[in-house]
């Protein structure tokens, strides 16, 4: 079993953790102890488009007791450390990372990092002062999710694709309306196109607010995006997901009302339930 996951901090990593043992569909109770024994990776982007996945393993390389690691639990707890010394890919905040079980690709959401310096640049972290973030496609060798040695693509970078200086790579189909910023959850459907949720739309650069986009990652419409839903006012989007068949999907509101100097007397919004005794509250919508 593969889990893969972001720090979502500006310069930090993208990492895998791979278990010692396998997925049995018969044997529940070997399966609940499956993620006590395994291996974490870090992901190290070289620039030539391959992708290195490095062990972080107390007595293997720099990672020793002389180091600061006396001991594996030394060595996952502050794994940033760790990373800093294996000479992982410090990475513009990465949240999200979703696996594509069909196609071995997988998908992982940048949301920004506008401290990001011109000296500070790497083939996947293109862009200094990143505001609006961008996506990197991993696909997996052998559509092994466990291996080591994988490639990469940048599958978008985000932003204002009118606004030269923005640098934003969305397919010429995209409209007006189809780009956005900050990626930052994701999922995948069963056709294998990406929907990705934003937070931080909500600001004077975009001009527009969170939302669930939709995005091809395949044939001429790769990268062409799509604005499929948008939130209240104040709120950003997280948590999409689909049920196995495709035909709901879920998706978290989260802080409705979060803009301007709201009080409880007078809020940005009470979405959902627009009642003046209620404020506004998070909440899950099913879209059918």
């Amino acid at each position: 079993v593969v889990v893969y996951c972001g720090d979502d901090e500006r310069f930090d990593y993208v990492y895998k953790f791979v278990t010692a043992g396998k997925f049995n569909p018969d044997d529940r109770a070997a399966n609940k102890t499956l993620l006590d024994d395994g291996t974490l990776h870090v992901a190290k982007f070289h620039d030539d488009g391959t992708l290195e996945w490095m062990p972080l393993v107390q007595g293997q390389g720099p990672l020793t007791a002389e180091n600061g690691f006396a001991s594996q639990a030394e060595v996952v707890i502050h794994a940033r450390l760790a990373s800093d010394l294996l000479g992982a890919t410090k990475m513009d905040r990465p949240e999200d990372v979703q696996p594509n079980a069909k196609t071995g690709k997988v998908y992982c959401m940048l949301t920004n990092n506008s401290k990001r310096k011109d000296e500070q640049l790497d083939a996947a972290n293109p862009r200094a002062k990143n505001k609006f973030g961008h996506i990197i496609e991993i696909t997996e060798t052998d559509m092994d999710f466990a291996s080591t040695k994988s490639t990469w693509d940048v599958l978008l970078k985000c932003g204002d694709p009118s606004v030269a200086e923005v640098g934003a790579s969305f397919s010429t189909a995209t409209t007006k309306n189809g780009w956005f910023g900050m990626p930052d959850n994701c999922t995948i459907d069963a056709d294998g196109r990406l929907w990705v949720a934003t937070d931080g739309n909500n600001k004077k650069e975009t001009g527009r607010s969170d939302g669930i986009w939709a995005i091809e990652t395949e044939g001429d419409l790769r990268g062409t995006s799509k604005l499929f839903f948008r939130v209240p006012v104040g709120a950003e989007m997280c948590g999409p997901c689909f049920n196995p068949t495709s035909d709901t999907f879920f998706v978290a509101v989260q802080h409705p009302g979060d803009a301007g100097l709201p009080t409880f007397e007078t809020p940005a919004t009470r979405w959902p339930d627009f009642k003046d005794n209620m404020p506004p509250r998070p909440s899950v919508v099913a879209i059918t």
